[in-house]
């Protein structure tokens, strides 16, 4: 009996410690892949460490039904190494996989603490295509550089070809992500194309994205059911980033907003931008956005940025509630509360 990682699974016996039902049921199923960049071999079963494939696609390949696992290693780094190594892969989660969790063995939740995907080479595709319903992907870098592909993309078209309701994206690393130099709205370091309903998305960090989160195309229906939480959107300077979180027309059901940093100070305001705010929610969207705190001045008496209808800071509409949400005033008296004006 080996132990993997910090021992929070015993192979060849019974789950201890941490793991979820999702990851004790693929072992009972023989449904766990090993994926390791450095020794890892593409002829390999993906069974075991010691077995592990060489590209996470290949593990992908492998999976039979529903309800796989997937652990990636890290590639290992050399000494004074300024950039993690990378998987440069895109890869495509069909639909005949429903249920996968593809998890990153993290060192940290930083960049470099993280197996990270970074294709480069002026590709346009993502480099995760998801297709398939209740999927999670936890742990993981994506690095856009050099590419216009964009991170993870949800592709539904409502069960004719593809479906990715239900996907679950936390504890990953977005940096460098787009889908246009300038262009928000095309997409980012996560986006939709048709209408996937209920997806959640936590404890991410965004970096440096043209876009964050992107909910691009309602083409069969209206999404619904989506939660946006904990995660913080940041960047170096605020001439980085268009949006950080966008829905498109016909807007989204049921979405909530909900503790969320965005450090970027002052707003974002790319060159040739198309959105430059943090949030913009078109109309038909419902929800709340509750609870999240923006490095911005917010004192209405003083014409700083605003929030609301035809806000500076984020379009939000009337049918989407705001509350506990935070600012930095330069008044005494106004405080920092988020208004909607």
């Amino acid at each position: 009996m080996s132990t993997f990682a910090d021992g929070l699974y015993q192979w060849g016996g019974a789950p201890v410690g941490g793991n979820s039902p999702m990851e004790a049921y693929a072992a009972l199923r023989d449904q766990i892949y090993f994926v390791d960049g450095d020794s890892g071999s593409d002829g390999n079963s993906g069974k075991k460490p010691s077995e592990a494939t060489k590209t996470i696609q290949k593990a992908i390949d492998l999976v039979s039904g529903a309800g796989a696992v997937i652990y990636v290693f890290p590639l290992a780094n050399d000494a004074l190494d300024t950039d993690p190594d990378s998987y440069a892969e895109t890869l495509i989660i069909g639909n005949d996989t429903p249920q996968l969790s593809l998890i990153g063995v993290p060192t940290g939740r930083t960049q470099g603490g993280l197996p990270q995907l970074k294709i480069g080479g002026d590709s346009t595709t993502a480099m995760i295509d998801v297709r398939a319903p209740g999927c999670t992907i936890r742990n993981m870098g994506i690095n856009g550089a050099s590419s216009t592909g964009g991170g993870i993309k949800l592709t539904d078209d409502g069960g004719t070809t593809y479906v990715s309701f239900g996907t679950t994206i936390e504890n990953c690393h977005f940096k460098n992500c787009k889908c246009h130099a300038t262009n928000g709205t095309l997409g980012g370091a996560i986006y939709s194309t048709g209408s996937p309903w209920q997806v959640r998305i936590a404890n991410n960090t965004f970096y440096k994205n043209v876009a964050g989160i992107v909910i691009k195309d309602t083409s069969y229906s209206v999404p619904q059911d989506w939660v946006i939480e904990n995660n913080t959107f940041d960047s170096s300077v605020k001439t980085d980033i268009d949006v950080d979180i966008y829905v498109a027309a016909d807007g989204c059901k049921g979405l909530v907003i909900r503790n969320n940093d965005f450090a970027t100070v002052d707003v974002p305001t790319i060159a040739s931008g198309s959105v430059v705010r943090y949030i913009y929610l078109n109309a038909g969207t419902s929800g709340a956005v509750v609870g999240n705190r923006f490095a911005c001045l917010v004192n209405p008496a003083a014409s700083e940025v605003t929030f609301g209808a035809a806000g500076t800071a984020a379009v939000i509409p009337t049918t989407v509630r705001m509350a506990g949400n935070i600012g930095e005033s330069s008044s005494t008296t106004e405080q920092d509360i988020v208004y909607r004006t």
